[in-house]
C-alpha cells in the first residue's frame, strides 16, 4: 500500500469515528486495549493499555477521531491492572468466553477459489449452527455477536459462570462445539437389562439419550425411521442396503423390527436390531459433519485474547465491525449492512493493477486494470485490500 492510499484511507477513518458515536464494553475500564496504526505497513501494533491510558479525561470515540487507527481491540480478559507491561502482572480477574468463526477456515471453503460473499454466507450458516449449539446445548442467556468486519463472526458470552474458567475449561468447551475426538459410543447409554426374574440379560440395552449430540442424532434417526416405514418395502430395504454392512437379509429384518418396536425407537433404543445400530452411527457421523460449528479453537481457549470493538472499522476492508440483535441474525447482509454511512454518497477514483471483483451494497463491480470512479466505499473497501490505489485528485 503506497502512502497516499495509506493517508486516504486513515483520513476517511478518521472522519467516520468523528461522526460516529463507538461505545466500549462492558467492563472496559477493567480490560486491556489494543490497536494497529497505519505506519509501518500496518502491522505496528500498540497494546497493554487501560481504557484511561487511551482516552484520558475524554471519550473513545474521541481518541478514535484523533488517532485514527486502522484496527482497534480490546481484551477478553478482565485484570486489576490492565495496562501493565506484563501479562503476570495484570493481575487477571476472568474472561469473557468468545467464539470466532472466520471464512478462511471453514471445511469446503478455498479462499483462492470462492468469492467473498460466498464466504460469509458460509459463515453465517455456521454462526446459525453454533448459536443454535450455545442455546440449546449450554443455555447461556447472553450472548453478543458482531460480524468482525472482514470474513467471519464473533460471539461473546459474558455471563458471570463463565468467567473464571480456565483454558482447560474453555479447551472441553471448543471440542464439545466441534466434535472434536467424540465417537458414537461417547453417546450412547448404556444400561443393563434386568429380567423378569430378577436376572441380569446377557446383553446390554444401548439408547440414545435426549439432547446434545446424542439427542441430534435421536432425532435424525427417528426421521430416517419415519421415511423408511413409509416406502415400499422393496425400496425400504435397498434405502438400507445403501449403508455398509447391511445385506438384504439383514435389511429385511431390520425393517420388520423397526415396524413392530416403533415405540422403542422413539425413545432412542438402538438395540432393536444390529443395522439399526449401524444406521445410527452413521446419521451420528452425518449430525457432526453438518451441525458442529467450526469454531477457531485457540480464540476460545484464550483467556487473553484481544477482540475486535463493534463500531471500529476493519482496516482491511473498511467494513464496519457490527454489532447484530440475535432476530436480525437471519436477514443480515454484511455486504450490505457493514457499509459505513461515511463512504456512502461520494465517488472517488482509485487505480486498479489486476482485475478485482467488489461484492458491496447490493452491487457486483468488475474492475479492469486502469483508473475507475467508484462508490467510496467499493474504492475503501479494494484499497484496504491491497487491491487498488488512490489516484492523485
Amino acid at each position: 500500500m503506497d502512502g497516499r492510499t495509506r493517508e486516504y484511507l486513515r483520513g476517511r477513518f478518521g472522519d467516520h469515528y468523528r461522526r460516529t458515536a463507538v461505545a466500549p464494553p462492558p467492563a472496559g475500564n477493567e480490560r486491556e486495549w489494543g490497536y494497529i496504526t497505519w505506519s509501518g505497513g500496518g502491522t505496528t501494533m500498540v497494546r497493554h493499555h487501560s481504557l484511561i491510558d487511551l482516552i484520558g479525561g475524554g471519550s473513545l470515540s474521541s481518541f478514535l477521531g484523533e488517532e485514527r487507527p486502522r484496527h482497534v481491540y480490546f481484551s477478553a480478559g478482565r485484570y486489576d491492572d490492565p495496562g501493565a507491561d506484563r501479562m503476570g502482572e495484570k493481575g487477571w480477574r476472568g474472561s469473557d468466553l468468545i467464539f470466532d468463526l472466520d471464512a478462511d477456515h471453514l471445511p469446503g471453503v478455498d479462499p483462492e477459489t470462492t468469492g467473498y460473499g460466498e464466504m460469509l454466507a458460509e459463515c453465517k450458516a455456521a454462526l446459525t449452527r453454533l448459536l443454535d449449539l450455545l442455546d440449546s446445548d449450554f443455555g447461556f442467556d447472553e450472548q453478543t455477536i458482531v460480524f468482525s468486519g472482514g470474513r467471519g463472526y464473533h460471539v461473546h458470552v459474558r455471563e458471570e459462570g463463565v468467567q473464571a474458567l480456565d483454558r482447560g475449561a474453555r479447551r472441553e468447551i471448543a471440542d464439545y462445539l466441534l466434535g472434536e475426538d467424540l465417537e458414537f459410543d461417547d453417546v450412547v447409554r448404556t444400561e443393563t437389562v434386568v429380567g423378569s426374574a430378577g436376572r441380569s440379560s446377557p446383553a446390554d440395552k444401548r439408547t440414545l439419550p435426549d439432547g446434545g449430540w446424542a439427542g441430534r442424532t435421536r432425532d435424525r434417526l427417528e426421521g430416517f425411521v419415519d421415511e423408511l416405514l413409509e416406502l415400499p418395502d422393496e425400496q425400504a430395504v435397498e434405502r438400507l442396503q445403501s449403508y455398509d454392512g447391511i445385506g438384504e437379509g439383514k435389511a429385511s429384518a431390520a425393517l420388520r423390527a423397526a415396524r413392530e418396536n416403533r415405540e422403542a425407537l422413539a425413545d432412542g433404543n438402538v438395540d432393536v436390531h444390529s443395522a439399526v445400530y449401524t444406521v445410527a452411527r452413521r446419521l451420528f457421523e452425518e449430525v457432526l459433519a453438518s451441525e458442529a460449528a467450526p469454531i477457531d479453537e485457540p480464540v476460545t481457549t484464550d483467556v487473553n485474547r484481544l477482540i475486535r470493538l463493534p463500531g471500529s472499522l476493519h482496516g482491511g476492508s473498511g467494513l464496519a465491525v457490527r454489532r447484530i440483535d440475535r432476530a436480525d441474525v437471519p436477514s443480515f447482509d454484511p455486504l450490505v449492512d457493514a457499509v459505513p454511512e461515511t463512504f456512502v454518497g461520494n465517488r472517488i477514483a482509485v487505480s486498479v493493477e489486476e482485475a478485482t471483483v467488489v461484492e458491496l451494497g447490493g452491487e457486483t463491480f468488475r474492475l479492469e486494470p486502469g483508473v475507475h470512479t467508484v462508490p467510496e466505499y467499493v474504492g475503501v473497501f479494494a484499497m484496504a485490500r491491497g487491491h487498488a490505489a488512490k489516484t492523485p485528485e
